[in-house]
């Protein structure tokens, strides 16, 4: 995976001017706390917008500003494992991990029991995410 990103954010006192490009291969983003860090992974998700720039992964161009383009979260296809798993605790295991479900492409890949299975959380199943342990939160946000 290539990317390449040059934006910036201004909002509440912070501001944020970036630009890199990483080529393919294992690409660590790190820095003192309150940095960035995790504002930069929020632009390249789509959870945050910035007032100008560009990013582009693999030659798709996900954000533009001068373009006025702007790829949509869910159409992003980019997987963020947050610090604090954020399910969704009204519902169970299950109905969080069918709820991720939806915004997959194709009906195609591995079962929910499966994919439960891989990550050694099927018996947490019909749990609700406050019943969890942190490691147990984190497999299902997986």
């Amino acid at each position: 995976m290539t990317i390449a990103i040059d934006v910036s954010l201004r909002r509440d006192g912070f501001a944020l001017d970036v630009a890199f490009g990483a080529g393919a291969g294992l690409t660590a983003l790190f820095g003192r706390s309150g940095s960035g860090k995790t504002t930069v992974i929020d632009l390249i998700a789509g959870l945050a917008q910035p007032q100008r720039g560009r990013i582009d992964i693999d030659g798709t161009v996900l954000l533009d500003t001068a373009r006025g383009i702007r790829v949509p979260v869910h159409r992003r296809r980019i997987g963020c494992v947050f610090q604090e798993a954020r399910l969704m605790p009204h519902l169970s295991v299950r109905q969080n991990l069918r709820f991720g479900r939806l915004f997959s492409r194709g009906a195609g890949g591995p079962s929910l029991d499966a994919v439960a299975d891989l990550l050694g959380i099927g018996p947490l199943l019909d749990r609700r995410p406050a019943g969890l342990s942190g490691g147990e939160r984190q497999r299902v946000a997986i």
